[in-house]
């Protein structure tokens, strides 16, 4: 399941990414409909949604902030508000790289990947892990 913050949930984005994601693709505000959700409780939220891959462009306020957790993945794109378009195509390029490409692997990880680099945190683990994007396919 992938869960797109409430920044970054236009139709669009979650119909790119619905297009190659064979999961659930959804707003974290279908995880509690009407309601108004604080960041601070996305992580509660994706501990009740086991397995909830969550993205947001707010690195700001999850990068370093939010804590890794076993039943959650948080990727956080730092982008501005003109470039969210490109969220879908960023999230499946990383995930086809092999530390994140299944469910298992990106679990307990916090990522936050910048147009240099890919930073991470696990659980239990409060080392930065470091990698290049690959060369992007032409």
């Amino acid at each position: 399941m992938i869960v797109f913050d409430e920044n970054i949930h236009q139709e669009s984005l979650l119909e790119a990414v619905a297009h190659w994601y064979p999961g659930k693709v959804l707003s974290v505000t279908e995880l509690r409909p009407g309601t108004f959700i604080p960041d601070e409780e996305i992580p509660t939220l994706l501990r009740r949604a086991k397995g909830a891959t969550f993205v947001t462009t707010n690195a700001a306020d999850f990068w370093r902030k939010i804590p890794a957790h076993a039943r959650y993945c948080v990727i956080c794109f730092p982008l501005p508000n003109e470039r969210v378009e490109e969220v879908p195509e960023l999230l499946r390029r990383l995930l086809r790289l092999p530390e994140f490409r299944t469910k298992a692997a990106r679990l307990g990880k916090v990522i936050r990947a910048s147009s240099e680099e890919i930073r991470y945190y696990r659980a239990g683990d409060p080392t930065v892990h470091s990698l290049p994007w690959p060369e992007s396919p032409t």
